[in-house]
């Protein structure tokens, strides 16, 4: 069974950091999307990041504009993913959700949020202004 669990979510002031993870279990990913999306209460799931490989030992990335700059995602190993998130705002409050997508796809497709297969609970940021 598969398995994806988040973790690193919590309160932060504005301007501050967190470092979101996100582990799988159940198969491996090392050749998958793996990525972030998120959910402010009221309105809908939307990207942030994904990273998938892109060769030897490469993994590319892409990120929403609204991040772009503040946020770094990257691969731990094959079956982690983590979001290095700086400059915090008070706007980027939300559940923030990891998933993956088996299918190798372009990353210009990958914010879709309809190409993943597998997601995880989710873990709370919540920055104070």
């Amino acid at each position: 069974q598969v398995q994806l669990v988040e973790s690193g979510g919590g309160l932060v002031q504005a301007g501050g950091s967190l470092r979101l993870s996100c582990a799988a279990s159940g198969r491996t990913f090392s050749s998958d999307a793996m990525g972030w999306f998120r959910q402010a209460p009221g309105k809908e799931r939307r990207f942030v990041a994904t990273t998938r490989w892109s060769g030897g030992s490469t993994y590319a990335a892409y990120y929403a504009d609204s991040v772009k700059g503040r946020f770094t995602i990257f691969r731990g190993d094959g079956n982690t993913v983590h979001l290095q998130m700086n400059s915090l705002k008070p706007e980027d409050t939300a559940t923030y959700y990891c998933a993956a997508a088996l299918a190798a796809r372009p990353m210009d497709t990958l914010p879709n949020p309809r190409l993943y297969d597998y997601w995880g609970q989710g873990t709370q940021v919540t920055v104070s202004s």
